[in-house]
């Protein structure tokens, strides 16, 4: 994976508001791939939260699947 490709969060993160199935953009890899500083905004462009992830918590996104959208309530 690279910087600003689109992926998917893969486990469920309570302390940030964020689902499994959530779709952020990776802003920074860190050395060698292994963890990444992750961005996931609204679609008005407001940042929920960047978080620091690793490869097991996020995939890249399949041509045959199809975004979902849900309200977001962060504490």
């Amino acid at each position: 994976m690279k910087e600003n490709e689109i992926v998917v969060l893969a486990v469920d993160l309570p302390q940030s508001g964020l689902k499994s199935g959530d779709i952020g953009t990776i802003v920074m890899c860190h050395k060698n791939n292994t963890a990444y500083e992750v961005e996931f905004v609204k679609f008005n462009g407001e940042t929920i939260s960047v978080e620091t992830l690793n490869n097991s918590q996020i995939r890249p996104v399949a041509n045959d699947e199809i975004p979902h959208v849900r309200l977001i309530k962060v504490a």
